[in-house]
């Protein structure tokens, strides 16, 4: 089994396991897979799965593509994307 690969996390600010490849083609999914730890990473797709609810976004449209790749860009190195007030996370 290949050694764990770590990183300093961006979002969540110390050394953690980091992705095992990057999660999109391109710079961004290259940036992402430097400085993002799985752990951040999950927290993201969770967060996402709630904007893709909130605005009934179809997956396989190429608009939804951007916004995924806007959405990742915010979350780990904008001003950090805040889920919506009324957001409440899923036990």
């Amino acid at each position: 089994m290949p050694e764990q690969r770590i990183v300093h996390c961006v979002k969540l600010n110390k050394d953690l396991p980091g992705l095992d490849r990057p999660p999109i083609l391109g710079e961004l999914g290259k940036r992402v897979y430097e400085n993002v730890s799985k752990e951040a990473f999950k927290m993201f797709l969770e967060y996402f799965k709630m904007i893709m609810n909130e605005y009934r976004l179809d997956m396989n449209s190429p608009q939804s593509d951007k916004i995924f790749e806007d959405q990742m860009k915010e979350f780990f190195f904008g001003e950090g994307a805040a889920p919506p007030e009324q957001y409440v996370p899923e036990k």
